[in-house]
C-alpha cells in the first residue's frame, strides 16, 4: 500500500486529490490535510471583500468534494514542519508518514521585509481576510456618516489600494462601483460618490502581465470608475493616518495590500534553493531533484517551461500541475515512465468592474463588455459546486440588473455578549469598533 500526503486542499490539492481518488486503485492510500476544512475560489475572494458576494457562494468543504472517493482520507489541521529524509511531517494533529508527499500549500501576500504593515493594511488571500476587508470599507462609511470634521470625513473616504496587479486592480474597479452606485442613496449626510480610490502600482504601468494596450483599457476604466491610478511609485511606510511614498504622505483611513507574494514557509524545509519569492526550483515532471518522491505544485514551486518561462502562479497551472503530479504517481506504480509537465496556456483575464474586463489568450486580446461576458463564463465553470455555480450567477445578474449588492455585512471578531467568569468579553452587545 503506497502512502500519498497532499497538503493543501487548494487548486493543485484538490486535482491531484480527486485524479488520484478516480482511479481506484486498491493500493493506493490518499490523505489530504489542510489547516482549513474548504477549498476556497480565490479569484473571487476580491468580491467577498467588496460585498458582492457571500463567504459560502465561493467555498466547498473539502469533505464533500472528496466523498466520492473511498480511498480518500481528509484532515483538519495544520502542517509546521516537513522531515523529508524520514519521510514525516509535524503536524498539529501529530506525526504523518507518507511514501509519496504532494506540497500544495499556495502562497501568502508580501510586505516585502515590512510584516508590521499587515495590522494597517490586510492582505487578501483568506476568507478571514476579505470579511475584515470588507468590515474596514463599510464602516469607513458609517464612521464619515456620523463624522462632523470635513478633514476626518475626507480620510475616512479615501481608500488606497498597494498593487496594480489583478488583485488591485479589481478590488479598485469593485469599490469604484460600491461608491458611485450601491451606496450612492444610501446615506444622508455623506455623498459616497465622491469618495476617492487610489490604486498604487511600483511599475510603470497596471497589470504589467498583460499586453500594454490591454492594460491601458483598464486604466482608462478605472480612471471612469473614478479611481486615480499612480505608478511608478512606491509605498515606503504605513502608519495610523495613511502611507509614505517618500517624503509624501497621504491621509487615508483604510489601506488595502495587493502588493506581492511570498510561497509556503515550509519550502524551508525541503534543503533546496528558493527563488526570490520562497518558491522551490521542482524537476520537469514536478518533483524534487534531492527528493523524487516529493512533488510541489502551484505557488510553491518553479517550474521551467521550454521557453525558459515558469508556470504562472494562476488557477489554471495549478489545476493543471495537480493532474499530472497524481498521473505521474499512478505511472510510478505501473513502473511506467514519468511524463514532463507542459503547461498549456489558457490566457489570462481580469475585469475592472461591471460590463468591462480585459482578456487575452496568446495573441487574441479582447477588451469591453464581451471580454466581461467571457470573465463571467469562465470563472462560474471553475468553480466547485453545481450551488455555487447557480448562485453566483445569479448574484451577478441581479447586480447587473440593480447595481446592488447583497452581502453588505459589518461582522466583528468579538462574538461574546456577557462577561465571563475570567472578566473577560466586552459586557455588551457587540457593535461596531472605531479601529
Amino acid at each position: 500500500m503506497k502512502k500519498v500526503l497532499i497538503i493543501g486542499g487548494g487548486f493543485a490539492g484538490i486535482n491531484a486529490a480527486k485524479t488520484l481518488g478516480a482511479s481506484h486503485r486498491e493500493d493506493l492510500e490518499i490523505t489530504v490535510i489542510d489547516r482549513r476544512n474548504h477549498h476556497l475560489f480565490q479569484p473571487l475572494l476580491y468580491q467577498v471583500a467588496t460585498a458582492g458576494l457571500s463567504p459560502a457562494d465561493i467555498a466547498a468543504p473539502i469533505r464533500k468534494v472528496l466523498s466520492p472517493y473511498p480511498n480518500v482520507k481528509v484532515l483538519l489541521g495544520e502542517v509546521t514542519k516537513i522531515l523529508p529524509d524520514q519521510n514525516k511531517v509535524e503536524t498539529t494533529i501529530g506525526v504523518l508518514s507518507f511514501d509519496t508527499l504532494i506540497l500544495a500549500c499556495g502562497a501568502m501576500h508580501s510586505y516585502f521585509g515590512n510584516d508590521e504593515w499587515e495590522e494597517r493594511a490586510p492582505g487578501l488571500k483568506s476568507i478571514e481576510q476579505a470579511t475584515e476587508m470588507r468590515r474596514r470599507v463599510l464602516l469607513a462609511f458609517e464612521r464619515a456618516e456620523r463624522e462632523m470634521d470635513p478633514l476626518k470625513i475626507k480620510s475616512l473616504m479615501t481608500f488606497v489600494i498597494v498593487g496594480g496587479g489583478p488583485t488591485g486592480v479589481e478590488l479598485a474597479g469593485a469599490l469604484g462601483e460600491i461608491s458611485r452606485y450601491t451606496l450612492s442613496k444610501n446615506f444622508r449626510q455623506i455623498d459616497p460618490s465622491r469618495t476617492r480610490i487610489i490604486l498604487i502600482e511600483g511599475g510603470d504601468r497596471v497589470l504589467k502581465t498583460f499586453d500594454a494596450s490591454l492594460s491601458e483599457s483598464a486604466a482608462r476604466k478605472l480612471e471612469e470608475l473614478g479611481v486615480t491610478v499612480w505608478t511608478s511609485t512606491r509605498v515606503t511606510h504605513i502608519d495610523d493616518e495613511g502611507v509614505w511614498m517618500g517624503d509624501e504622505h497621504l491621509k487615508a483611513d483604510t489601506v488595502l495590500w495587493a502588493a506581492g507574494i511570498k510561497a509556503s514557509s515550509l519550502n524551508q524545509d525541503l534543503l533546496s534553493p528558493l527563488d526570490g519569492i520562497g518558491r522551490v526550483d521542482v524537476q520537469s515532471d514536478l518533483s524534487l531533484s534531492r527528493y523524487p518522491h516529493i512533488f510541489v505544485l502551484g505557488d510553491q514551486a518553479r517550474c521551467i517551461q521550454e521557453d525558459g518561462q515558469s508556470a504562472p502562479p494562476l488557477a489554471p497551472a495549478a489545476i493543471q500541475q495537480g493532474i499530472h503530479a497524481a498521473n505521474n504517481i499512478i505511472a510510478d506504480l505501473d513502473e511506467l515512465p514519468r511524463k514532463p509537465f507542459v503547461y498549456f496556456d489558457k490566457g489570462m483575464m481580469a475585469t475592472i468592474g461591471r460590463s468591462a474586463a480585459i482578456v487575452q489568450v496568446g495573441r487574441l486580446k479582447l477588451s469591453g463588455f464581451f471580454a466581461w461576458l467571457a470573465w463571467c463564463f469562465v470563472h462560474i465553470l471553475y468553480l466547485i459546486g453545481f450551488r455555487n455555480k447557480l448562485l453566483v450567477m445569479i448574484q451577478w445578474a441581479w447586480s447587473y440588473l440593480q447595481f446592488n449588492r447583497g452581502a453588505r455585512l459589518i461582522t466583528h471578531p468579538e462574538w461574546r455578549m456577557f462577561e465571563t467568569s475570567e472578566g473577560e468579553g466586552t459586557g455588551h452587545t457587540p457593535g461596531p469598533s472605531n479601529k
